[in-house]
């Protein structure tokens, strides 16, 4: 009598990224597309650098070691505009600083080796902070951070050094508008993560500020001041919620067991809320 042969139970096939992971290749595409679309604004800096009379070295020690576009658009636009250069250099720490914040976040998920975490600190900016949240496991944003960091910080770099040698080619820089092209991919990477109305207007109250405080205030202070817009924001959120607070308004809140049956009677068929999972819940 032959023997029926069976084929071995299937598998469901994992993901390179793990169960319910996001593909290895996916993220490495999404790394790639932000990093090489911001890499490719660093020339507009280093036109817009070598325009504001820093030197060759000068520009591309900015991108090297400091590596934040806006801090760096910043800086040189203070300097540009006539500013001092102690206030250009305040304006760009302060906005700087917001990468501290990044980090914060970032050590969590990453949780890299002590080692390591100095040298990802250098590539912990707008971009990569973007692409690493969007990732559902920790692999895929690892992966994330490093290929955006790298290709990022690799055609930043490049690119700075070819706007610094092209500046004298190009000639005026207002004229083309190459200063706001870091501050336009920056707004067009922003524009999605504001999700709610708390965002949407305390990003609108932030340029608002920024606007009302140009005429009067030197240039790159400005900008620190729509640091303001979020505790505002925040406050009058926080006031509004007060106000309707069910306590102030003299309204109750509503009996949760209105039938008189309580989950955690012992007394209760079948005992529920003696159980190890009634209590926990």
């Amino acid at each position: 009598m032959a023997t029926e042969q069976t084929a071995p139970p299937q598998t469901p096939r994992e993901t390179p990224s793990g169960p319910g992971g996001k593909p290895d290749a996916a993220v490495v595409r999404d790394a790639l597309g932000v990093g090489i679309a911001v890499g490719l604004s660093g020339f507009a800096f280093g036109v817009t650098s070598a325009g504001s009379g820093l030197g060759l070295l000068q520009t591309c020690a900015l991108s090297l070691l400091v590596f934040t576009g806006a801090s760096q658009f910043a800086l040189v636009g203070a300097l540009a505009a006539g500013g001092n250069p102690f206030t250009a250099a305040a304006g760009a720490f302060f906005l700087g600083t917001r990468n501290a914040f990044y980090g914060l976040r970032l050590s969590q998920l990453l949780a890299l080796p002590k080692a390591l975490r100095p040298l990802a600190a250098q590539w912990v900016i707008d971009e990569t902070t973007a692409v690493t949240l969007a990732q559902p496991t920790r692999r895929a944003a690892r992966i994330g951070f490093t290929v955006t960091g790298a290709t990022l910080y690799a055609l930043w770099n490049l690119t700075t050094l070819a706007g610094a040698l092209g500046a004298r080619a190009i000639g005026d820089t207002d004229a083309w508008g190459l200063d706001a092209a870091s501050p336009a991919v920056f707004l067009a990477l922003l524009a999605p993560m504001l999700k709610t109305t708390t965002e949407r207007v305390t990003a609108a109250l932030a340029v608002v500020l920024v606007l009302a405080l140009l005429p009067v205030l030197p240039a790159g202070v400005p900008v620190l001041g729509a640091a303001l817009a979020a505790p505002l924001v925040l406050f009058l959120k926080g006031r509004g919620a007060a106000t309707a607070d069910p306590a102030d308004t003299g309204a109750t809140a509503p009996d949760p067991d209105p039938a008189g049956d309580d989950i955690t009677d012992p007394g209760r068929s079948g005992e529920i809320g003696n159980s190890p999972k009634g209590q926990a819940r």
